[in-house]
Parts: structure tokens; sequence; C-alpha cells
């Protein structure tokens, strides 16, 4: 295969959303995969949409996902700049070039003019309200206009744009590597505008330009680019640049968890799970969007989840790392059809990733959070309950709730399960197994396990007939983790201690 170059090419409009983040990560597979170059640029060539913080968010967040360039604004590059808005004489030398060859022309038109052109179109029920190869004919631009006019309306500085002169009658054949070949008529397209009133190219323009200057070899988006793929590609021919117009391939889209359009803010939202990698802060409306990092989610999850929506491997396997996605992703197994966005599924996934975390790592997280509420856990003990409490956790956070059954002595007790287990001999077999406890020092889990069962067995009493009891006495709750690794780690004192002080509590509900 060619040298390959492709581009993740965000607008900084505001966050980066998760659709985003997939579209970058198919680019970057694609890049690793081939051996090739994966290119962030920054097209902001929308002034009026611009904010304030969106370019370092979405570097942040690429970062955090893992999917690093290897050109861009910051890191360089043999085709820079890597930001739209300093290329601006690139543009208007090749605007100029479409001008010169009648592929490109002025339009003086106002708004109020476009308006009341759409508006007779629709009186009209003409099935296209467009500003195209027929419409432009009665609109004010310098296909209408005398060449005197139009450099009297330029030189005079009344406001214009410069529109794409899209042919009259032809068909436009694209081969999509996604979706096969796409097969357009002229008639339907609109004369799209190439370059702004305020001297900015639109993304029509800039990103053909860019993405030829830029030798890109695969351009792979978003479904919602698809209706551009015609002019786009008429844009190469008028330019003379057909020969070598990279190969495209439009991403299918992410739908909402119901199947039922396609995924929104709104949606998100609307069903409890984030939209945007990191927390976001709008600075227009100061409100906080929480991000898949703070949530908790890890970001070998997300990615291992994201490039499951829309490519298939072809086999059984889901659990990917990284560097396995580079050798087994392929364009050619990327689906059509949209796919749903299944929230259980990535909490599966950071459940999976968690599971293989070091647990020392996770020991240090968690000696931090129960500082923070006033509980001090040697780094030991936090790794035994870590190795016990890990695989019954979606997030690093859930660890922190979850091993307060060792700090804390319940006071509350699971009445349901008491009134129904709690008898005179429940309570004279857990009496009896607290005191054997009491005269012991440390125990392995399955020490405890065994003692239980010989000092019961003794007694003359079944041990699984008193085990929810015990459960309950020592956290309180009727489900929870292995109860001889927890009396390991509360140690075989403390835990007689608790079994005692839990049936104390509760010896007002013994039944006859």
């Amino acid at each position: 295969m060619e040298n390959v170059r492709v581009r993740f090419a965000p607008s900084p409009t505001g966050a980066l959303h998760i659709g985003g983040v997939r579209t970058a990560l198919f680019n970057y597979l694609f890049a690793r995969k081939n051996r090739g170059t994966f290119i962030l640029r920054i097209e902001d060539t929308d002034q009026n949409r611009f904010v304030d913080g969106a370019e370092s968010y979405i570097k942040e967040a690429l970062n955090w996902c893992g999917l690093i360039p290897d050109e861009s604004s910051e890191i360089g590059g043999d085709y820079g700049p890597y930001k739209q808005s300093e290329r601006k004489e690139i543009y208007q030398q090749h605007v100029q070039h479409l001008l010169d060859s009648d592929h490109a022309y002025y339009a003086f038109d106002t708004p109020e003019e476009l308006d009341e052109m759409r508006e007779k179109l629709k009186e009209t029920k003409a099935t296209n309200q467009q500003y195209n190869s027929v419409t432009r004919m009665s609109m004010k631009n310098s296909l209408t206009l005398s060449v005197e006019e139009v450099e009297e309306h330029i030189k005079s500085r009344q406001p214009y744009v410069i529109r794409m002169k899209i042919p009259l009658k032809e068909e436009v054949r694209i081969h999509d590597i996604i979706r096969g070949w796409i097969v357009v008529h002229s008639s339907t397209l609109d004369d799209k505008v190439l370059m702004k009133s305020d001297g900015f190219p639109t993304y029509h323009l800039a990103n053909i330009v860019d993405d030829h200057l830029m030798k890109i070899t695969h351009v792979i988006r978003g479904e919602e680019w698809l209706p551009s793929v015609p002019s786009h590609v008429l844009l190469y021919r008028f330019l003379g640049w057909e020969d070598t117009m990279p190969k495209f391939a439009h991403l299918p889209l992410i739908l909402k968890p119901d199947g039922n359009g396609k995924l929104s803010k709104r949606a998100a939202d609307k069903a409890g799970f984030p939209i945007f990698p990191l927390n976001w802060k709008d600075p227009q409306t100061n409100d906080l969007s929480q991000g898949f990092k703070e949530e908790g989610y890890l970001p070998e999850a997300l990615i291992n989840f994201l490039s499951l929506l829309g490519w298939n491997p072809g086999t059984e396997q889901e659990i990917f790392s990284l560097k396995e996605l580079e050798d087994a992703f392929s364009l050619e197994q990327v689906n059509k059809a949209g796919t749903k966005f299944d929230i259980d599924k990535i909490r599966w996934f950071n459940e999976q990733y968690i599971r293989s975390l070091d647990s020392g790592l996770l020991a240090n997280q968690l000696i931090a959070n129960l500082e923070k509420i006033g509980h001090v856990c040697e780094k030991e003990s936090a790794v035994a309950i870590v190795e016990l409490l890990k695989d019954r956790i979606t997030f690093p956070s859930d660890l922190t709730d979850l091993s307060l059954i060792f700090f804390e002595e319940p006071i509350f007790f699971d009445e349901k399960v008491v009134r129904k287990k709690l008898t005179a001999e429940t309570n004279n077999a857990l009496s009896l197994f607290a005191k054997v406890m009491s005269e012991k020092d440390a125990l392995s889990a399955e020490e405890i396990r065994k003692l239980f069962s010989i000092t019961l067995n003794d007694a003359g009493i079944n041990p699984g007939s008193v085990m929810q009891m015990l459960r309950v006495c020592l956290s309180g709750g009727s489900s929870g983790p292995d109860l001889m690794g927890v009396m390991q780690i509360l140690t075989p004192k403390k835990s007689s201690e608790r079994i005692l002080h839990s049936l104390d509590q509760v010896k007002h509900l013994i039944k006859d």
C-alpha cells in the first residue's frame, strides 16, 4: 500500500463528542495498521462558532485516550501549519484559481434576497430550494452582473461570498470503501459557498486544499459528510487534483441506546451517561458536563468499546488492547448500518479492565479516598481489600463505599434476613464461633473457612444454615464479598468482636 496518511480534523466549537473520538480512533488504527501517519488538524475557520478552550480540550482528550498524533500544531511536521486559521493565504490562492478557471463565482446576495429566493421556490413547490445551477441565474452574482458591476461591488466593499459553480447536467460517481459506489446527479447539488464574507474559507474548500497539500491518502469521517462528497469530488477535478484524490470511507452513525436516531448530548443526558471523554465546562453557560474519565471509566475500556461500534473483527474476541486493535483493524470490516450505543456494554468493558489493573495502584487510590473521610488504611490492608473487591466493582471509586465494612461496624441490619434466620440455635452457633475466633491471631481465608466448618460441625450445626446471618453480623447486609476473605482482613479478633456486638444489637429479634 502507498504511504498512508490520514487526518482527524475537528472544529474547536465545543467539547469533543464521543462520536468524534471514534472517528479519531478509526483514523489512528488505520494509520498504525498500515504503518502510516496520523495527523491532527484543527479546522478553525468558522470564527462565529469558535469556543475558547475547545482546542486544548480536544488535544487533552485525545492524549487521555492514547491517540497521539504523528503531526500536529504542537508536534510539528513537514506539511504545516496544522491550524486552518493560519493558512488563509493558501486558500485565497486556490479560490482565485477556481475563479479564473470559471469554476467559482462571486455572489453578492443579501440574506433577505436569499430568503426571498427560497420563499418563491416554496410557493412553486420546488423540491430543490437551493442556490444551484438553475436559481443562480436569477440572483445577484458575477454570472448575472457585468464585469464593471462586479468590480464596483468589490471596490465598494459590498459583502460577498465565493460560490462553487456546479455543472448543470452531470453524473458524479465516487467509490466509498465502506459503502461501495455512490452516484449523484449534479442537478441535486447546491453551489456551495467556498469563501465566506469574512475572508475565511468554508469546510468544503479548506479541507480539500489541506488534504491535497498534506498528501492525505484516505479520508475517514462520519456518515454526516456523505452528502458533501459529490461536491468535493468536483472540487478535486476543478483544481486539477483528480488523479491524487484520497480514498473515502464514511463511518456509520452512533445511535441512541434504543436505536431511534443519532446519539446526541440531550439523549445521553436523558439516559444518564456521558457524551464527552473528559469533563467539559461550557464557557458561555458555565454548565458542567461529566466526562467518561471523571465518571471512572478507564481509557482502555472506552477505546475497546468504541472500536466495536461499527467495526466487526470477524471473531468472537471482545477484549482488545490498543496494539491488538492496531493489528486487527480493517476498513473493509466496518459496517454501513448505524450502531447502538450500549452503556451497559461499556460498563462491562470497564469491569474487565479494572480486574486486570495492578492492585497496588488501586490501593493507593483507595487509601487517599479513605483518608478524605477520616479512615486510615495501611498499604498491605488496602491491597488485600482491593484483591477481595475488584471483581465486584464497575468503577475504581466503588471501592471506597464497599470497603467501609472494614472500618465501620454495621448500624443497620437486613431485618428480613434477621427475622427469618436468627434463632436461638443460630445465635449460640455464631457466639461459639466468635469465641473460637477470639483466641486466634492472623488466619488466612482458607484457615477461617476450615475453622468455621469444624466448629459448627462439632456443635452439630449445619454451617450453611448460619452463613447468611454471619454475613449480616459482619456487614449488616445480605450480600457482599467472600466472608472468609472479609474476616481475614478484619483479623479474627476484630471479626469476633463484631459478631458478638451485632448479635447483641439484634437479640430482641431471636425467634423461640
